[in-house]
């Protein structure tokens, strides 16, 4: 097939690029020809939170990547769709995920599919979003109503969208596969020294962007509990800061949290991914809400245990006491099973979970799952 890929991709950084650049690379291995078109302008700067859009690291070689929509210029949206039209690729994939990018990407998929050849088929992400704004719902209904078909990576956004209406066409379900691009695993002691970190400590992981929804909060509050007080481990947060930083601080300070806390709260270049897993016990995700994580699927990629909270479609790729823990989004709970963990010396035997439950994410499935829906939409 003939695949166009919109979204995210280099320049830019982020789980959305890696996702849409590893996406391209498995449909060039089952023989397809795609090109990823990314935007030359994302989001406005007064709307992105974190310091910079861009990477600083060197382009993929290997891919076709093309820089060309702005997210706020109609002009651009008018320009890819009608070259889409021209060129009938077979399959054009859109990353949805905001409804920000609802007029930009709904008016580049009504343009390309008006060759009636063109199959538009999305990914969606989000569909309610985690944090609302007035709008949404327009937003996201003009971008939705233009696909022929959707992929969703949670069982809970197949449902949103039958509750929004959309029902009728075409839709599956398929797991976020593996984040299988950050290279090989490593011995954790070659990890903790590549970030400088003592072995004579455990060590557990909070990775990503730091948003409200996060739990980043709910963690640190388990941190201060008695019980975690006591072991001999610390908590790494890995990731930029995307909101406020102030009320975190504020509870580090209040709970005298400074010195059982490991700080890299700047983005994480892809080359150092693999030493904060490697280095890390246990990955930790104590989301209040959530569809699905890339997180865990870099976590299965490096065999690491895991413990999420039990909202939106988290726990379905995580079964409780094989490859970790699902709780409730509460200090308490956090803090009973980081306990459980420690005391109980379940690391091995979760990451031997780890090791089985991970051989079913795999990218062919996502592949033939969009291919699928195109065909499903005809």
């Amino acid at each position: 097939m003939k695949v166009v890929i919109i979204g995210p991709a280099y320049p830019l950084r982020g789980g959305l690029a890696t996702y849409n650049e590893r996406l391209a690379r498995a449909f060039r291995e089952a023989g397809d020809e795609v090109r990823i078109v990314t935007f030359s302008l994302q989001y406005p700067n007064f709307l992105f939170p974190g310091q910079t859009q861009f990477s600083t690291e060197a382009g993929p070689a290997d891919l076709d990547i093309e820089v060309r929509l702005n997210s706020v210029n109609p002009f651009s949206w008018l320009a890819v769709g009608r070259k889409l039209r021209r060129e009938r690729p077979d399959l054009v994939v859109f990353r949805f995920w905001l409804p920000f990018m609802g007029p930009a990407l709904g008016t580049v998929a009504r343009l390309a599919s008006r060759n009636g050849h063109t199959r538009v088929v999305a990914i969606t992400d989000n569909v309610v979003p985690h944090e609302k704004r007035p709008g949404d719902g327009p937003l996201t209904r003009y971008f939705l109503s233009a696909c022929d078909g959707f992929v969703t990576m949670s069982r809970s956004v197949l449902e949103d969208l039958r509750g929004l209406g959309f029902g009728h066409k075409p839709a599956l379900y398929r797991p976020h596969p593996l984040y299988d691009n950050f290279g090989p695993m490593k011995p954790k002691a070659e990890a903790l020294a590549a970030l400088s970190l003592s072995d004579t400590a455990g060590y557990v992981l909070f990775f990503g962007f730091i948003r409200a929804y996060k739990g980043l909060d709910i963690l640190l509050e388990a941190w201060a509990d008695a019980r975690v007080a006591v072991l001999p481990i610390k908590l790494i947060i890995a990731g930029e800061f995307y909101e406020d930083a102030a009320p975190y601080e504020e509870l580090i300070r209040r709970y005298q949290l400074e010195s059982r806390i490991v700080r890299a709260t700047d983005f994480i270049p892809n080359e150092k991914v693999v030493d904060y897993f490697c280095a890390a016990d246990l990955i930790l995700q104590p989301y209040k809400n959530a569809t699905q994580s890339g997180v865990s699927q870099i976590a299965y990629h490096f065999e690491r245990p895991m413990l999420v909270t039990n909202v939106g479609g988290l726990a379905e790729l995580i079964p409780a006491g094989v490859v970790g823990y699902v709780v409730p989004p509460t200090p308490a709970a956090i803090a009973d099973a980081v306990v459980d963990f420690y005391e109980q010396q379940r690391e091995q035997a979760f990451a031997a979970g780890v090791r089985e439950q991970k051989k079913q994410f795999s990218w062919p499935v996502m592949v033939a799952a969009l291919k699928e829906v195109a065909t499903r939409s005809r």
